[in-house]
């Protein structure tokens, strides 16, 4: 009897082990650091904007300084390519996330100090600057990821990066709330900047990737043309790339419609500041720390097809919880309840989807890659949201508004199911992802 219990730690803890390693730690401190631009700009953005009394049109639209991030692709071959005078010394990926976590800082402090009640193209600006700032960091960060990752980390070490991003987020827009209660939103974004830390001290004691393909070879007007035109090039010449491509621009399209307007919500119903901040960062924290390890688990046990086709369902089926809310109004239970139920199924979503995305990537442009990938994957939630959200909470209500999300998910899952039954999966991996056989001991 006691030999059979013996084999099981043991099967759990090679099923645990990658967690620990350091190559996903890295992945959760650098994800940390992704986290908290995108909570200045969003929810925390959101709830100062609605606090000072801007109307929700306005407030939405706000949402579409996040289509920097969209656009990030187009100068993500410089992170690749271009060295950093001096401080490339330090290595490519190494100076980029220092450079680009300064950056970070310089911008969060600059919106800190801005007055939207009384300047709001000033705050327009400001917060456009975060997002170029933020997804410049998230290019970095992405691909200083996949590259340090092997192949069989690439679950674990994707759910610990998107874990590290909730707690970014999630943590910024938390402390954000207290201390603004307390000394002000400039004192709030100030003291967030710090999260930027993280990634950059990670960065300096992980040294480069032991993955990264070097490609700095950049000479004249066509090699530079060539740098940006190769990743696109290389990515559409795989089987059934368009198909992959269509499934990345809608997957995500009623989450990321309904995550930009829960704060919108929460205002309404009369939660204060520090409710808010209890139970998103409370029941959310847990309820993402328990999505993981799900995820994980599942990854393990029914592979990345089965397991990413579970979490695009969890993902629609959690917006209901928002309209079951703001069906009953202000309950802790509910706002619990909602909260909790979202939190796992991104946290599930996180290990697998990310996965999935990145093994998308081949290394010779895992930065222009990835941020390709994650560009298109919320491009057309964030237009949706930044244009029509506000106009339609407020003609349709919020309980409608978030049953529609529900619905707009959908014709991902079907996408992806379809992929799953013709092999165009399997066919899309890139280099990043394909070496399935690695050992752990390598």
């Amino acid at each position: 009897m006691a030999e059979p219990q013996l084999s099981a730690k043991r099967d759990w803890w090679s099923a645990a082990r990658p967690y620990f390693e350091k190559e996903s730690l890295a992945a959760f401190f650098v994800g940390v650091s992704s986290g908290f631009p995108y909570a200045m700009i969003g929810a925390t953005l959101t709830t100062r904007l609605a606090q000072d009394g801007i109307d929700k049109a306005t407030v939405t639209a706000y949402t579409l300084a996040f289509l920097v991030y969209n656009f990030k692709v187009f100068w993500a071959w410089v992170v690749d390519g271009v060295r950093i005078p001096l401080l490339g010394r330090l290595g490519q990926r190494v100076s980029w996330m220092l450079l680009s976590g300064v950056m970070v800082i310089a911008a969060v402090v600059n919106l800190a100090l801005v007055d939207p009640s009384g300047n709001l193209p000033a705050t327009i600006i400001a917060a456009v600057l975060v997002g170029i700032a933020g997804a410049t960091f998230d290019i970095v960060i992405d691909a200083y990821r996949i590259e340090t990752l092997k192949p069989y980390q690439l679950g674990t070490g994707s759910g610990m990066n998107q874990y590290g991003w909730r707690v970014g987020s999630a943590g910024a827009g938390a402390i954000a709330l207290v201390v603004a209660v307390r000394y002000g939103w400039e004192a709030a974004y100030l003291s967030c900047a710090l999260l930027a830390l993280p990634a950059m001290l990670t960065a300096l004691i992980m040294g480069e990737p032991a993955r990264r393909q070097v490609t700095i070879a950049r000479k004249g007007v066509s090699d530079v043309w060539q740098s940006i035109a190769g990743p696109f090039k290389e990515f559409f010449q795989r089987h059934g790339a368009w198909l992959v491509l269509a499934f990345i621009l809608v997957h995500k399209i009623g989450d990321t419609l309904a995550n930009l307007t829960f704060r919108l919500l929460f205002d309404d119903l009369g939660f204060s500041n520090d409710e808010i901040a209890i139970y998103d960062v409370g029941v959310g924290f847990w309820a993402y720390l328990i999505g993981i390890f799900v995820g994980g688990i599942i990854y393990a046990r029914l592979g990345l097809k089965r397991s990413v086709l579970i979490a695009l369902i969890l993902m629609a089926v959690s917006n209901v919880s928002f309209a079951a809310l703001a069906a009953a109004g202000h309950s802790n239970l509910g706002l619990a309840s909602a909260i909790g139920f979202e939190n796992f199924a991104s946290g599930y979503g996180g290990v697998v989807v990310v996965a999935y995305f990145s093994a998308l990537c081949d290394l010779r442009f895992t930065a222009a890659h990835y941020a390709m990938i994650s560009a298109a994957a919320s491009i057309v939630g964030r237009l949706i949201t930044g244009t029509t959200a506000g106009s339609l909470i407020e003609a349709t209500g919020y309980v409608n508004f978030y049953l529609l999300t529900t619905v707009l998910a959908v014709p991902g899952i079907v996408l992806f199911w379809w992929m799953m039954r013709t092999g165009l999966v399997d066919d899309s991996m890139g280099t990043a992802g394909r070496v399935d056989n690695e050992t752990r001991s390598s």
